[in-house]
C-alpha cells in the first residue's frame, strides 16, 4: 500500500513550473527536492495543501497566482543606466547580480536588456506577475525520522566539513 503525504511524512518530489498561458517551463528543478510535511515550509503553501493526502506516483498540477508567492511586479526595482558604468563582467543577458540597499538588505537583480549604449537590471522574482502552474512529481513518501521532522527535510549522515571562520568569503 502506498503511503499517504499527511503530517510528519517525508516527501521526495520534482517539480517544473510553467506559465499558464504559454505552457512555456519557467523554472525546473534539477534534483529531487524533500521535505517533511508539516514541519518544512520549502514550497508555497498553496503548493504543499494541494500535496496534502496525495501519493507516490501521483503527478499533479497546482495553478498559482505568482502574485500570491513572489509579489506584485515593482517598476521600482527596475534600473537603466549607461553600459561604461557597468563592469565588463556584468554585461550579458541573464548575469544575476547581487546587490545591498542602503539597509544592507541582500537583493538578486538579473541582467534584462542591454544594447550598445545602456544596460538594464531587474530586482523582480522573474515569476511576479504571471500566471503559473506548479507540476509535481511526487516520487517518495515514507515516514520522517524524528531527526528529519526536527530538520524539515531528509538528513544524510556525511563526512562533516570543517570551513573555519577564515574560509567564509564576505558578499
Amino acid at each position: 500500500m502506498k503511503e499517504i503525504i499527511q503530517h510528519h511524512k517525508l516527501v521526495e518530489l520534482n517539480y517544473k513550473v510553467l506559465d499558464e498561458k504559454t505552457g512555456q517551463v519557467l523554472s525546473t528543478v534539477e534534483f529531487p527536492i524533500s521535505y517533511v510535511h508539516g514541519a518544512d515550509q520549502v514550497l508555497a503553501t498553496q503548493v504543499t495543501a494541494q500535496l496534502e493526502g496525495r501519493a507516490e506516483g501521483e503527478i499533479i498540477e497546482v495553478p498559482i497566482d505568482g502574485n500570491t508567492i513572489y509579489g506584485p511586479r515593482d517598476e521600482g526595482l527596475v534600473f537603466t543606466d549607461h553600459i561604461e558604468n557597468v563592469p565588463e563582467e556584468f554585461r550579458e543577458i541573464g548575469t544575476k547580480i547581487l546587490m545591498e540597499n542602503e539597509k544592507g538588505e541582500p537583493r538578486e537583480f538579473i541582467v534584462t536588456r542591454m544594447d550598445d549604449k545602456t544596460l538594464t537590471v531587474d530586482g523582480n522574482n522573474p515569476l511576479c506577475g504571471r500566471d503559473l502552474i506548479f507540476k509535481l512529481e511526487i516520487l517518495k513518501v515514507r515516514e520522517a525520522t524524528e531527526q528529519e521532522i526536527e530538520a524539515g527535510t531528509k538528513v544524510v549522515n556525511g563526512p562533516d566539513i570543517d570551513l573555519g571562520s577564515d574560509k567564509i568569503v564576505p558578499i
